[in-house]
């Protein structure tokens, strides 16, 4: 599919992003992959179907594709042609077996943000970027016994250093950033005043990235780049909070602040309640009278 000769190891590649010639198919218009994909693009044209809004500023951009996620495509990407267009490096999952590297890829939550939130590079990190890719393709032309350690080394070294660029974007972009917590505190506040607790239940993750148009990976780690919480952590505070609210102001019963919050039954709010403040509902109240 995209004009490339056959790969000098069947379960790792290095590819030129130069030398690809994308064939006019209609599978673009909803495909999946079977393998990791890290990309370094400069001058790629053509945009992902995903809904969501793009970043306001084109240095060399990274995106993480893991094995089995779904795209589509309006039109097949155009690749420009030049020579220094960039870089995409596949491999297999068995490629990372009996290694340590087979769990520890499973804890980079950006194989799983959207492409929106594709990583920006400044000159200096892309050029150290490119040097892996290099690095890769150039163990790939001496294949034996040593091969597959020395390239999940660099595989590793560039995950790392993937880790650290993101931490270092969540920064850069500050204020955007301080909009989107500030719009989820707004959101959070009409979940709980309006009809959504009846409706869809507990606040989840996903329906706030949903409202955010964040992928729940992306929103997580955002959080927890600001508030040392995760997503997930983040909406139990949350709801606690709330519940306090409840048990102090108002006359309600437990099992009316539990529905009222979007559980389906009362115990559960108890077991969470309990397990973040050491106290039942009803003890806490008592704090009020």
């Amino acid at each position: 599919m995209l004009s490339l000769r056959e790969p000098l190891h069947p379960l790792v590649s290095v590819v030129r992003i130069a030398d690809i010639r994308v064939a006019d198919d209609a599978v673009w218009q909803h495909f999946s992959l079977n393998f990791y994909c890290i990309s370094l693009k400069r001058n790629v044209a053509g945009k992902m179907k995903y809904g969501q809004k793009y970043y306001d500023y084109d240095k060399g951009i990274m995106t993480f594709v893991a094995p089995n996620q779904v795209f589509s495509f309006d039109s097949p990407p155009v690749y420009d042609t030049g020579p220094s267009a960039g870089y995409a490096l596949f491999f297999h999952p068995d490629f990372l077996y009996r290694h340590p590297m087979v769990s520890k890829i499973k804890n980079y939550g950006f194989f799983s943000y959207a492409l929106n939130e594709a990583l920006h590079l400044s000159e200096k990190e892309e050029i150290d970027i490119e040097d892996i890719f290099l690095k890769i393709d150039e163990q790939l032309h001496h294949i034996d016994k040593h091969t597959q350690d020395i390239v999940l080394s660099q595989i590793d070294l560039l995950l790392n250093l993937s880790n650290r660029f993101y931490g270092r974007q969540f920064i850069t972009r500050k204020m955007v950033n301080h909009d989107v917590l500030a719009k989820m505190e707004q959101l959070l506040e009409t979940y709980f005043a309006g009809e959504e607790t009846s409706k869809n239940g507990l606040p989840s993750v996903e329906y706030f990235a949903g409202q955010l148009n964040l992928s729940p990976h992306y929103l997580s780690d955002l959080l927890r780049s600001f508030t040392g919480q995760s997503a997930q952590q983040h909406l139990q505070s949350k709801l606690i909070n709330k519940a306090k609210e409840y048990l102090s102001v108002t006359n309600l019963s437990v099992a009316e602040i539990a529905y009222n919050l979007g559980f389906e039954y009362p115990q559960s709010f108890n077991k969470l309640f309990k397990k973040k403040t050491s106290q039942s509902p009803l003890q806490f109240r008592q704090k009020f009278k």
